[in-house]
């Protein structure tokens, strides 16, 4: 396929992403020449290195030079000296979503895993059945994923397994076969202007879909009941519930374990799939395992290789990862959760593990998600006993001064009272959960920042 893209040397500003690296990791095995840049060293460019990409430590004009295309992410300012420099050399230029909607056109069955929440363990689920059912796909996930070793495969049939983001309407510069629309709730409000706007994203991503082409949706979702009214007639629907026996695919007899992994069946037609146990904790995974098995259905894929692929799943990175204990025994798990609902979910399926107390320790990610959403952060950590709120994480933003984590924890108290504390220091936090846990509790790190490496000062 790698005969279909024009360009032979291609520079990646920010190669160290998640997404990106995958790109550039399939690129690199079709024979491409990489190079690339981002701000700091990590494993993930270091496996890249290995691989025989040129990579520089820092943005400066002088790593370009006689690429032949020059891809960059959403995050990338205007004014990056490597833009710039490619603008005067005249080499062309492409955002990482339209590059990828270009790979996406190479594969007739793209599956694109959309929604506000679970993209990355839905992709997963789908990935490890159809590799079960050996369709041998090609995957880019939005996380290291232990059975394929990494973030991306390349395999060598028609199937490309793949998360769509919505953000800056990135999800519609791809091509297609397959959609799952998850859920479609308030995010990205930096980008959007309401919920209407979103669903109206939703609404253009698909009708990208071609003739005869696949929607999986979640009618669970309020947003995604009113999508789901409004289908082309050409379009294939099916739809997924753990909640209305009406779906196409409705996950009922839900059951947890002391772990709280899900054993449950699904109706189908006049089918039933006994037995489907999980190896992920909480409800919101049965949900996901739904969309996962109405997928798996469109493709013909048989109820026994779906139930093995979906046993197989044990998480992914940054996906309520267990990373050790802390010097009091109190188990530490790490999650990427960074909005209310995933927060919500996040903390409901871990309080249905044995536990005394549950210590949540949140970095919100960006000003402008924790004020807009702000109501609702408010109400979000009702399942943990205490809630240490730490600095937001700017990301791409400046600090305005209209929001802060110290507001956060004063709402949250109004509402909860000594329900949050506000730690500024990493090492602070350690201290308090030192002096506050046993090993009868449980210790989250969460947020899409750097609130990850926590966990080596805890453990």
């Amino acid at each position: 396929m790698k005969e279909n893209i024009d360009y032979k040397k291609i520079h990646m500003i920010g190669i160290g992403g998640i997404s990106m690296s995958g790109i550039a990791h399939i690129l690199l095995k079709w024979g491409y020449q990489i190079t690339g840049s981002d701000r700091t060293n990590s494993d993930i460019i270091q496996q890249l290195v290995d691989k025989g990409a040129k990579i520089f430590i820092g943005h400066d004009g002088k790593n370009i030079t006689d690429q032949d295309l020059i891809v960059y992410t959403a995050a990338i300012p205007d004014n990056n000296p490597e833009l710039i420099r490619a603008r005067e050399l005249g080499i062309d230029i492409m955002e990482r979503a339209e590059f990828l909607g270009k790979l996406t056109k190479l594969y007739p069955k793209t599956i694109a895993i959309s929604g506000t929440h679970g993209k990355t363990t839905t992709t997963s689920m789908i990935s490890l059945c159809f590799l079960e059912a050996n369709l041998d796909p090609s995957i880019q996930v939005g996380s290291v994923v232990p059975q394929i070793n990494g973030n991306y495969k390349v395999g060598n049939s028609e199937y490309f397994v793949i998360e769509a983001c919505e953000y800056v309407n990135s999800f519609l510069h791809f091509y297609p076969q397959t959609e799952i629309i998850l859920n479609i709730e308030e995010d990205h409000l930096d980008f959007f202007k309401d919920i209407n706007d979103i669903t109206s994203s939703f609404d253009k991503f698909v009708n990208i879909l071609p003739t005869n082409g696949n929607l999986i949706i979640n009618i669970d979702n309020a947003q995604c009941r009113k999508l789901s009214q409004d289908i082309r007639n050409d379009i294939n629907i099916l739809t997924y519930s753990i909640e209305n026996e009406d779906a196409d695919i409705y996950g009922f007899n839900i059951k947890f374990n002391e772990n709280g992994c899900a054993t449950f069946d699904v109706k189908y037609k006049h089918n039933i799939i006994e037995n489907i146990n999980l190896n992920v904790i909480g409800l919101h995974n049965v949900s996901n395992a739904c969309a996962c098995i109405a997928t798996c259905i469109a493709h013909n894929i048989d109820f026994e290789t779906i139930k093995k692929g979906l046993y197989s799943f044990k998480g992914s990175q940054r996906r309520f990862e267990y990373k050790g204990k802390t010097k009091t025994g109190a188990k530490i798990y790490d999650d990427y959760a960074h909005h209310p609902t995933e927060i919500k979910a996040l903390l409901n399926a871990s309080s249905k593990q044995k536990h005394d107390k549950i210590v949540a320790v949140f970095q919100p990610h960006t000003y402008s998600r924790t004020k807009t959403l702000l109501n609702s952060f408010i109400d979000c950590f009702t399942n943990c006993d205490i809630a240490i709120i730490t600095d937001i994480y700017a990301a791409r933003e400046i600090d305005d001064g209209t929001i802060s984590s110290k507001i956060l924890v004063d709402e949250i108290n109004k509402k909860h009272p000594n329900k949050a504390i506000y730690i500024s220091n990493f090492e602070d936090i350690q201290k308090y959960i030192e002096n506050n846990t046993n090993d009868n509790d449980i210790v989250l790190t969460i947020g899409a920042g750097t609130i990850t490496n926590l966990s080596k000062y805890l453990i």
